[in-house]
């Protein structure tokens, strides 16, 4: 009985990731193809009563209907379709991130920036997800060895003249890789430190 109960709970996370997958492609495959009808099309435009109509109104429907049918149903095609769905608004939001942020200009450059991110993180998640273990072994490994220490003054020393830039972009980058590399330098000493707690006890 605990067997199946195992199997079956496995049965439902590798389709979980299924899903997770189909919706990524979707959100890539709308993405593109949103940036491409609009690159080619600029003056198509959807006005209805002196308004402007942008496809991430259309985004915003397709994530309520996907994120809906996704806890409303548990049947395989529905929550295929679910994933689809909420993928594919996803995608129409993001293409227009940089219109959302700036409050008008569709074509800055931080939409791929935004975008770049959040798939790196995506497929980051994942890849630990599925080499958990093995990953894990790594940065132990790697926390442990003087090249950790070296890497971490090297990666705050090179960031932190980049946190009195004016660009916010710059300043946010920079912040977050000082930290990791305060991060690694502190993992290291500490990894150091209980080493010696060790031989001494």
């Amino acid at each position: 009985m605990e067997g199946r109960l195992k199997m079956a709970s496995k049965d439902k996370s590798a389709g979980r990731a299924h899903l997770s997958w189909l919706a990524l492609v979707s959100f890539v495959a709308s993405f593109a193809i949103a940036r491409i009808f609009t690159t080619i099309s600029r003056n198509v435009v959807l006005r209805v009563g002196g308004f402007h109509i942008h496809h991430f109104l259309y985004g915003i429907i397709l994530l309520a209907v996907g994120g809906w049918l996704g806890i409303s149903y548990n049947e395989e095609r529905i929550t295929r379709l679910a994933a689809v769905l909420y993928g594919a608004g996803g995608g129409l939001i993001m293409d227009e991130a940089g219109l959302l942020l700036t409050f008008g200009n569709y074509w800055t450059e931080i939409t791929y920036t935004i975008v770049v991110i959040f798939l790196g993180f995506v497929f980051a998640v994942i890849l630990f997800k599925r080499y958990s273990k093995a990953i894990r072994a790594e940065i132990r490994s790697f926390t442990i060895s003087w090249v950790s220490l070296y890497f971490g003054i090297i990666l705050a020393a090179v960031s932190i003249p980049f946190l009195f830039r004016r660009n916010f972009l710059i300043m946010a980058i920079a912040t977050a890789t000082t930290i990791v590399g305060c991060i690694v330098i502190a993992a290291f000493i500490t990894q150091l430190v209980m080493k010696r707690i060790r031989k001494r006890g």
